[in-house]
This record gives structure tokens, C-alpha cells and sequence, in this order.
């Protein structure tokens, strides 16, 4: 896989994986911290008996009144702001009639635009009263997705985040979906490379500053098989065990990783008691 300058490559994803300028950087802190700022003000709302398309709604009319607009929203056809995924539905959720109860877990995951830049993240939420394995997968899904960025700086691989995530899930006995990774972005919002949530350490693209891509394991507490249902987006897992997932978009420095999505209001993990 070749490296290019994001401002010489061609508009739209390639098989190039690009390097971003300075000013680059400042735009992907906008959009990401406009992202994060999305989730934060879910937080209030996560709560049992909200409808998930009042959060969608809710996210889309965030997004315009701070002059972004929804990345999913007809992307590839998809029909809503959010991506609403509870208990064993894995990613792509879409909103609709469904009321969240007391005792669901639910990942929300925020993409949008701004300024031609894209800020995309994920979270989980506890409603109401969880039963202790469930928000025992969420910590660990949470701290694997620290581990992951932890590893991250010039010379080290992808598959260093691939093996610091997969190796700390399995030891807590949980899977890695295998099925979805994470993905390059900044202008576009699915680019090269492809971020694997498991592999060997030494293997992959070697990381260079200047890249951008997102970071954002999902674990089942049962096995890593999903499947789609008939609407063509929602993913399951196939044995209907708990799924969780957290995700950052994040850049390269010189030194590691700048976290663009991380949250103003210290809302990283909103299912941790004192988060909140």
C-alpha cells in the first residue's frame, strides 16, 4: 500500500492511504470535537422509554444548528442521522419506533460533516439498571479501545492495534467481531487503510505520521459471528450474546496519537457511575 499527500490525491477513497497537513489536523479537531459534543448531549436523554427516533432526531437538528451536516443520512441509502445498536445488535442500528428499556445497552455512533471534514465516534450507554455483565463487556470494550490507541505512533503497525485489542479481549473472554474494522478518513468518510481489531504485532501498514482513521472495536460476550437482517444494515450476533463498541477517530503525531473525538464534558464512558 502507497502513502500520498492528502493534497495531491484524487477526491474519493483509493487504495492510497494519505498523509494530512498541519491545517488538516485543525479541521479533524473541529469536526471531531462537533462530534463528540453530539454525544454529550444524548447523555441527558439516555434514559428508559425514550424513543430512538426522537435521539435521531435530536442528533440531526444538533448537526445543522452548529453547521454540520449527518454523514449517514442517505449514505449508501442508509435512511437515518444515528446508528442506534442495543444489546446484541452489533453496529448499524437504524433509529425507529423501538423504546429503550431499563437494563439495555446501547452503542450510538455520530458521523458528520463539517467543513469538509469528517468526525466520527461511537459510544456506549447503560439504561437504567444493568445487570454487571453487561457493563463488565462495556469496560472491557472500553479499555480495549484505549489499548489500542495506546500502541499507536510512527514505526509501530496496524496489526499492534489489531494484537494489543484482540489479546486483552480474549484474556477477558470475550470475541472480536471480525466482520467490520476500522477505516481512514478526513474528507472522505470511509478511506484507506482498513484497521483490523485483531492480528499480529509487526505485521500491516506501517503508521506514519500524518494519517487519519478511526479506531473502533466491537466485542461479544459470546461468539464473534454476526449476521444481517432483511432491512440490508442491522448487524447481530448470530448466538444473540451482548455486543458493545466504542470508537475514536484519531490522527498521527510525531510522538502517538491525537484523539479527535474525545469528549468536552469528560463523558468518554458514560456507563462509569461517576462519568456523569
Amino acid at each position: 500500500m502507497t502513502f500520498t499527500d492528502a493534497a495531491e490525491a484524487p477526491s474519493g477513497r483509493t487504495s492510497m492511504i494519505k498523509l494530512h497537513t498541519a491545517e488538516d489536523y485543525e479541521g479533524m479537531r473541529k469536526a471531531g470535537r462537533l462530534a463528540a459534543e453530539c454525544l454529550d448531549m444524548l447523555c441527558a436523554h439516555m434514559q428508559p422509554g425514550v424513543l430512538t427516533e426522537d435521539l435521531d432526531r435530536m442528533a440531526r437538528e444538533f448537526m445543522l444548528d452548529n453547521g454540520s451536516t449527518p454523514a449517514c443520512l442517505y449514505y449508501r441509502g442508509y435512511p437515518k442521522t444515528l446508528c442506534i445498536s442495543a444489546n446484541h445488535v452489533v453496529c448499524h442500528g437504524i433509529p425507529g419506533e423501538k423504546v429503550l428499556k431499563d437494563g439495555d445497552i446501547v452503542n450510538i455512533d455520530v458521523t458528520l460533516i463539517l467543513d469538509g471534514w469528517h468526525g466520527d465516534t461511537s459510544r456506549m450507554f447503560a439504561i437504567g439498571n444493568v445487570k454487571r455483565r453487561a457493563r463488565r463487556l462495556i469496560d472491557i470494550t472500553y479499555e480495549a479501545l484505549q489499548r489500542g490507541i495506546a500502541v499507536v505512533r510512527p514505526g509501530a503497525h496496524l496489526g499492534d492495534i489489531g494484537h494489543a485489542i484482540q489479546s486483552y479481549a480474549e484474556n477477558e473472554r470475550c470475541a472480536v467481531v471480525r466482520d467490520f474494522c476500522g477505516h481512514g478518513l478526513g474528507r472522505v468518510f470511509h478511506d484507506a487503510p482498513n484497521v483490523l481489531h485483531y492480528g499480529q504485532p509487526g505485521t500491516g501498514v506501517e503508521l506514519k505520521e500524518g494519517m487519519f482513521f478511526t479506531i473502533e472495536p466491537m466485542l461479544n460476550l459470546g461468539k464473534p459471528a454476526v449476521k444481517i437482517l432483511s432491512d440490508g444494515w442491522t448487524a447481530v450476533t448470530r448466538d444473540r450474546s451482548l455486543s458493545a463498541q466504542f470508537e475514536h477517530s484519531i490522527g498521527i503525531t510525531a510522538n502517538g496519537a491525537e484523539v479527535f473525538t474525545a469528549s468536552p464534558a469528560g463523558l468518554h464512558n458514560p456507563t462509569q457511575p461517576d462519568a456523569i
